[in-house]
């Protein structure tokens, strides 16, 4: 693991994040797993369907990122599903194929099938849902489980059990099946799952300790965006210790989404200093794809993947953005794929105009004229409420030429 804030010409994010102060107050594991859920609760965006072919090509692309585990699918929804499962872990990537599971042994069954490493084995614990949606118990929960995760143990599967809505869970319940499941059925792990996305970073570190206390096991921590939130409870979660991330690829997911799959790649690697595996640059080419096959743009803010993180309007250290791209960002752009991009527009200042026509060709003019198209850029930018093209520059700067 690393201790340095910076590499040269790559990144420079805060000292802070790695003084000994503040590192001692940290449990960091010393791996961290990604579980990409991209191809089953990315799916369960609306109106999103993964073909078989849209599938395995995301699973690839996953793979060549370094992603560890795959949540290929819930083979139970449909054929289709279970066939993409299958053609996926045919494929001999690198990345542990994963399914997702109901507590019943057909769906254990049908992972093994689909020749998957692993499986999700869901059940609810989160008291609005356990009382009111299913009428159940802990003890229901307890039942209903106990026998699945043996049986897929016992067929060579990694077995994550995983409690979902954990973070609303009555503590008795929680307690209660966390120490029935371990008497009886001990997972391979078990997952603390923010299913409405309404924890708190401090009450998921609370929550991480607390069931790895009761339990032993690794945790895997699963949250959704509702509050923006996601990444940050992740994150915090693995300050106390969990070993396994969840995420879904541009943040796809049910409602506001998922922890978004890039975001954690980039924090858990520069900002917690592991060092990862992952191929960063790649991530622009995994993001065109799911937005592609999503059917859903890339916000021109996203973080990380959004194609104005580097663009530049305002005339203030403009200089900075193409010859020393670290005085004004966080990371060089190159990182992940991309280049700075100086823009013209209201908040423009001379140096932006002078940086604009060396990138175009258009040689020097004095500083008076400089000044009168400055003047024009900026009333050009707020009568059209947006940057110029280069074409309206260049249009503006023979204007002025021409007087």
């Amino acid at each position: 693991m690393r201790e340095n804030h910076f590499e040269d010409g790559k990144w420079w994010v805060s000292p802070y994040n790695f003084e000994p102060e503040v590192r001692a107050s940290l449990e960091l594991p010393e791996k961290v797993e990604i579980h990409d859920a991209t191809l089953r609760d990315g799916e369960q965006t609306p109106g999103v369907v993964f073909s078989i072919d849209d599938k395995i090509a995301i699973a690839t692309k996953l793979d060549e990122l370094g992603v560890d585990r795959i949540e290929a699918g819930m083979p139970a929804v449909s054929t289709q599903d279970a066939e993409a499962i299958t053609e996926i872990s045919k494929l001999g990537l690198k990345s542990k194929i994963f399914t997702f599971a109901r507590a019943m042994q057909k769906d254990i069954d049908m992972a093994l099938d689909c020749g998957a490493d692993g499986v999700v084995i869901e059940v609810p614990i989160g008291y609005p849902k356990l009382t009111t949606q299913f009428g159940w118990t802990w003890r229901d929960v307890f039942e209903k489980t106990a026998p699945v995760i043996n049986y897929a143990k016992e067929n060579g599967l990694h077995a994550l059990f995983f409690p979902y809505d954990t973070t609303r869970a009555l503590p008795d319940d929680l307690s209660n099946l966390c120490k029935a499941i371990m008497d009886t059925s001990p997972p391979d792990s078990i997952g603390i799952v923010d299913t409405m996305g309404c924890a708190t970073p401090e009450a998921i570190k609370h929550m991480v300790r607390w069931v790895k206390g009761m339990t032993g096991l690794p945790i895997e921590i699963h949250t959704h965006n509702d509050f923006g939130m996601g990444v940050a409870t992740e994150l915090a979660a693995v300050t106390a210790g969990a070993e396994c991330v969840h995420s879904c690829a541009n943040g796809l997911g049910e409602r506001t989404g998922n922890a978004a799959l890039e975001e954690l790649m980039m924090g858990l690697h520069l900002l917690y200093g592991y060092d990862t595996k992952y191929q960063l640059d790649k991530i622009p080419e995994l993001g065109a794809l799911i937005s592609e096959r999503a059917n859903i743009p890339i916000a021109r803010n996203k973080p990380v993947l959004g194609h104005g993180n580097f663009i530049r309007e305002s005339g203030i250290g403009i200089n900075f953005v193409m010859n020393d791209p670290l005085v004004m960002f966080g990371t060089h752009p190159s990182l992940t794929g991309k280049v700075g991009e100086v823009v013209l527009g209201k908040k423009s200042g001379k140096a932006s105009i002078i940086y604009k026509m060396g990138e175009l060709g258009m040689g020097s003019l004095e500083d008076e004229k400089i000044g009168l198209i400055l003047d024009e850029v900026k009333s050009t930018g707020i009568a059209k409420r947006d940057v110029l093209t280069n074409e309206e520059f260049t249009n503006i700067v023979v204007a002025v030429m021409a007087k």
